[in-house]
């Protein structure tokens, strides 16, 4: 390690130690705000509220919600070939943790993630002590990584992700980024474009499984609510905005003004990516003179209702196979786009905005093969949308192309399992 990295590494440390006040206010502020439990903070800083389990632990460390339903694949995998192995999950947002609470299996306890202060990472790892940690995507934190390493605690980056603006952000850092990736046993990555900048930042073992997410099934369903909901709707037009971000519920609506006058029957639903927001989404719409209905206030979906925020936890799948048109959020707001493989995969034409670039290989993929189009704007938007819903032949030609796409996906996770058996092998072993 070089003079400037082992500086670089210190004075992160040390900046870690002064920040701890800090970031324990952060927190609290976070928590009145509804983005931190309040009863489970003390998990933040490496203080456990469940007991350790007795036997060999995997560490699954998931950032967010996505992460998390990845880890539970991942779980169930492992756990048909390793049965001994406990697991512990951390996670890093509420409603990750509320997924994880109501999915987990019994052999496996979920913590929210520590916060990278040394004195927290060496807390955490203390008590919990795993025999391999499997980290998801991006989550390079320093101190945990560098804790790990002093333990000798082997590690692999799974479903490994860079996306274009951190491959460039970390280029300027390269020897610092390099030291944090050697030390992982090797990294797992979603594409060839993703194992090519892992290589470029100093992954010395880098091999392309890709995603696993692509290997989940179908979105569950409440097959009597889907029945209910279906008789209702009837042979309305109907669209979702489904994962939607701040910013892209206006450009929904929109989009459904534009389209009304032509659809004056049209059904919008708007799913967003965070459900806490759908009072403020409500309010904002109804500020543009809309008749709004929401899940969460019980407002019962209608032959009159015309926008319907369906802010719930847990239902993407009744959306999905209730619309035959998705659009794909967090793709307007140029953030890298939600995953398009799950509508694909429940027969939903597709639409997208330019930033797709968390899914980059697959939202190619769908446009390739006709499953998709992409928009470079809300005017784009309402004329795909107008398209579609003028030539249901074109639409059912683009729902076929995804399901179809979405039947050739499931490798994944067997590649990563023969990645991954060496590892889990040596750890069963040397409890």
């Amino acid at each position: 390690m070089t003079l400037t990295t082992t500086l670089g590494f210190a004075s992160y440390r040390i900046a870690g130690l002064l920040a701890g006040p800090i970031v324990r206010r952060k927190l609290r502020d976070r928590a009145a705000r509804g983005k931190e439990d309040p009863a489970r903070l003390s998990e933040r800083f490496g203080v456990a509220s469940a007991p350790r389990p007795s036997g060999p632990l995997i560490w699954i460390h998931a950032a967010s919600v996505g992460e998390s339903l990845a880890a539970l694949q991942l779980i169930d995998a492992v756990h048909a070939r390793y049965p001994d192995f406990d697991f512990l999950v951390t996670s890093g947002t509420v409603t990750s943790a509320t997924i994880m609470q109501e999915r987990l299996p019994s052999f496996a306890v979920h913590q929210y993630a520590p916060v990278d202060i040394p004195m927290v990472t060496r807390r955490f790892l203390n008590y919990w002590r795993p025999e391999l940690a499997l980290l998801l995507e991006s989550e390079f934190w320093p101190n945990i990584l560098l804790d790990l390493d002093r333990r000798a605690i082997p590690r692999v980056l799974v479903n490994g992700r860079v996306s274009p603006e951190s491959h460039r952000r970390w280029l300027s850092i390269q020897p610092i980024i390099a030291k944090l990736l050697t030390g992982f046993e090797f990294c797992l990555a979603q594409s060839d474009r993703d194992a090519q900048f892992l290589g470029e930042l100093g992954a010395p073992n880098v091999v392309a499984t890709g995603n696993i997410k692509d290997s989940s099934e179908p979105l569950a369903v409440d097959a009597e609510q889907l029945a209910a909901l279906s008789a209702t709707v009837g042979d309305r037009p109907l669209w979702v905005a489904a994962s939607t971000h701040s910013g892209e519920e206006d450009a929904v609506a929109r989009t459904h003004q534009a389209l009304h006058e032509r659809f004056p029957d049209l059904l919008t639903i708007i799913v967003p990516r965070h459900p806490d927001r759908g009072a403020d989404i409500q309010y904002e719409l109804e500020e543009l003179g809309l008749a709004v209905g929401r899940r969460s206030a019980g407002d019962a979906l209608s032959p009159d209702t015309t926008i319907y925020v369906a802010d719930t936890l847990g239902e993407l799948g009744l959306w999905y196979r209730l619309a035959p048109i998705v659009f794909v959020g967090k793709s307007l707001v140029g953030t890298g786009g939600q995953n398009p493989l799950e509508p694909a995969r429940l027969g939903c034409a597709l639409i997208f905005g330019p930033s797709m670039s968390n899914f980059e290989q697959i939202s190619e993929e769908l446009l390739s093969c006709g499953a998709a189009r992409r928009i470079a704007d809300q005017e784009g938007l309402v004329t795909a949308l107008t398209d579609l819903l003028n030539q249901p032949d074109v639409m059912d030609g683009m729902a076929r192309a995804g399901l179809n796409y979405g039947a050739t996906g499931g490798k994944a996770l067997a590649r990563t399992m023969v990645q991954l058996d060496p590892l889990l092998e040596a750890a069963r072993k040397a409890r």
